[in-house]
């Protein structure tokens, strides 16, 4: 196997691990990004958070979200410049691998914020809310396709 191959494999991997990991949260936390308290609402019901919990997951949600965005954008700009490359009348393959070592560090770096993230707010619940929390999680990564197996899907 050669680096590169490996390399890309890797980076198609990090892709898929981070995919699944940033749609179940930002499902969950975001709903419709525009508004914090209303994405919060669903979750925090669900949760059964009380007062004191609540404000302490709104100040958790803010810069994580906030942070969460920027690197969307990031992570959009530079496989945007992937596809560009590929398509190209000539695609260069260093500059292939280039971007594609950017978009895995930009996904490292988003799955540990959503990490840190996840344990930072399972010290705000309770017992039973991290439960629930965990089985939210866990049914939204079992039904979760990425929009790639969707658009092959799709083809058939």
């Amino acid at each position: 196997m050669t680096p590169r191959f490996r390399n890309t494999l890797l980076a198609v991997s990090l892709a898929l691990n981070v995919g699944f990991i940033a749609t179940a949260v930002q499902r969950h936390w975001t709903g419709a990004a525009s508004a914090l308290r209303e994405a919060a609402t669903p979750l925090a019901q669900r949760l059964t958070l009380s007062v004191a919990q609540r404000e302490a997951w709104v100040a958790l949600e803010r810069p994580f979200l906030n942070d969460l965005a920027g690197n969307w954008a990031a992570i959009r700009a530079q496989r945007q410049a992937l596809l560009d490359e590929i398509f190209a009348a000539r695609p260069d393959g260093s500059r292939l691998a280039s971007i594609q070592e950017r978009i895995a560090a930009l996904q490292d770096a988003q799955q540990k914020r959503v990490i840190r993230q996840l344990l930072a707010e399972r010290k705000v619940l309770d017992a039973h809310q991290q439960g629930v929390l965990r089985g939210l999680l866990a049914r939204e990564y079992a039904e979760q396709a990425t929009r790639e197996e969707y658009l092959h899907q799709a083809s058939h």
